[in-house]
């Protein structure tokens, strides 16, 4: 025993515990706008690590074989010294025979653990395939070391995902929207962050205005809705053609959990539209003379009596039918400046209302006598009190034109005219109702008129869905694409914003044109 301990008593024999450095690799997350694949758990999943050799050593490995002639001789002189020592002692050599198949054998030993780097690795883990198409993600981390980029704490023993260039504990690879963890089999993406589909569809799938349902993908897979130019409501394609019903004022859709007035003639009207409506012609009268002070203020009054009656739709269509001249926007007229005597049904007292319908309307036949170009004025009853001034404003036009003698006038130039009355009148308003001032002449109007007594609403400042409301109607002015009254406004609005009112007008009387 004791050459073993001359030949080996300098190295260190350490065997290093085996630990467990890893776990089943987490699947991949394949994400986007259109739900990524998640392939999680135990899917193509392998071990990083596993336990280590038990048989390691630190030093460099050698053989018996591999020996050198000094080591060889080393050992036989051992061996020598050994035999002699023993000798001294008076023992004979065949005593020491068990001595020497111990040492024999220990040898035998020495060399199989010499050897051992020699022998066949290990068998590696089990492989996992549960039908990936995706193979699994490396990494490079310090030998098992790897920190998860949700808590940026190592992840030790168990599972964890390899997903988005990193890993995560499960628990730490959370949705976005509702920040629990994400264990489904798809998920989706958003500015690099991961979402539960359920989530991502909540929070960014749009919904319809309409039904409040998601909006439907077409047949080529993509999102597909209408929305309103102005209101920017968002809506399903479907809700076009399947008799969805708008307000008759604002021409925003009915939606699944608001209720529109249904008016006696089939029009509805949204709430917020019915909050400033007017419905009856003595409830016109104050924004009648307002329009009257609008004009006076430009210079343009009108001097003879011309009565205003407010109408159902079917009195007024009655009435266009009995006018000679005159042109009417359709599809529907909601204003109309009458030259021949008719007898007119009009409203004389506000309609009672009931269950988000009209229950009773009070009306009375109004004979029409000519006393001059203009017999009447007519408007659609039941609008709100801004479209109801803006659509007096272009009559009003059309009687101060007759009345002044202009010559018969294209429709674009005469509409278009009108049209551009309309406008500024509706641009006073709105400055008016916000508490701003102008030079412009429109103001100069507006100025005049809400220094008079009225029982009108506009010396207070406007709601601001009024206000809204009354940029919208400027906007329908602007972007209507007819001839006569959208084209004829662009061109007539050009020629007073270049030459002014007065001079515009001077040219109309004389050509029958805008001044270019």
């Amino acid at each position: 025993m004791g050459w073993l301990e001359k030949i080996f008593g300098g190295s260190t024999h350490r065997i290093s515990g085996g630990q467990y450095h890893g776990g089943y690799e987490g699947g991949q997350y394949h994400g986007g706008y259109d739900g990524g694949q998640y392939h999680s758990g135990h899917e193509g999943g392998q071990y990083h690590g596993g336990y280590e050799d038990s048989t390691t050593w630190d030093g460099p490995t050698t053989s018996v074989d591999e020996l050198s002639d000094f080591d060889k001789e080393e050992i036989d002189r051992a061996i020598a010294l050994s035999l002699a020592e023993e000798d001294q002692k008076g023992k004979k050599v065949i005593e020491s025979e068990p001595h020497l198949e111990e040492d024999e054998a220990l040898a035998k030993a020495l060399q199989e653990s010499l050897n051992v780097e020699s022998s066949p690795p290990p068998p590696p883990p089990p492989r996992y395939d549960y039908g990936s198409p995706f193979p699994p993600v490396s990494y490079s981390f310090p030998y098992g070391y790897r920190v998860c980029a949700g808590c940026n704490a190592e992840i030790g023993q168990g599972r964890y995902l390899s997903c988005m260039g990193a890993v995560w504990h499960p628990e730490c690879f959370r949705c976005h929207g509702c920040n629990q963890p994400i264990s489904d089999y798809e998920f989706s993406m958003l500015d690099n962050r991961p979402y539960h589909k359920s989530c991502y569809k909540e929070q960014h799938h749009p919904k319809c205005d309409v039904c409040k349902n998601f909006i439907p993908t077409n047949p080529a897979g993509l999102i597909e809705y209408r929305a309103h130019p102005f209101w920017l409501q968002k809506y399903c394609p479907s809700h076009e053609t399947d008799g969805t019903p708008r307000c008759c004022s604002c021409e925003r859709m009915e939606p699944v959990d608001a209720r529109y007035l249904i008016l006696e003639d089939g029009r509805k009207l949204c709430l917020e539209c019915l909050d400033s409506s007017i419905m009856d012609t003595h409830e016109c009268q104050p924004l009648y003379l307002e329009i009257q002070e609008f004009y006076e203020g430009l210079n343009m009054k009108v001097e003879q009596q011309i009565p205003l009656l407010l109408v159902e739709r079917q009195a007024l269509n009655e009435a266009m039918e009995g006018e000679k001249n005159g042109h009417h926007h359709m599809p529907e007229t909601r204003g109309l400046c009458l030259s021949e005597e008719q007898t007119i049904s009009s409203i004389s007292k506000r309609p009672r209302i009931g269950g988000y319908r009209i229950l009773d309307m009070f009306t009375e036949p109004h004979r029409l006598i000519r006393q001059c170009e203009v017999t009447a004025i007519l408007i659609l009853y039941g609008l709100p009190r801004l479209l109801t001034g803006s659509i007096l404003a272009h009559e009003m036009m059309h009687a101060w034109l007759r009345l002044k003698g202009y010559p018969s006038l294209s429709p674009e130039v005469e509409e278009g005219i009108c049209q551009v009355l309309a406008h500024m009148w509706l641009d006073s308003e709105i400055i008016a109702g916000s508490g701003s001032t102008s030079t412009s002449a429109s103001t100069s109007a507006s100025s005049s008129s809400s220094s008079s007594p009225s029982t009108s609403s506009k010396k207070g400042k406007r709601s601001d869905f009024e206000k809204k409301l009354g940029d919208f109607f400027k906007h329908q002015i602007e972007s209507d694409t007819s001839a006569a009254y959208g084209d004829g406004f662009r061109e007539g609005n050009k020629a007073v914003l270049k030459y002014g009112l007065k001079t515009t007008l001077d040219h109309i009387r004389l050509t029958g044109t805008y001044p270019c």
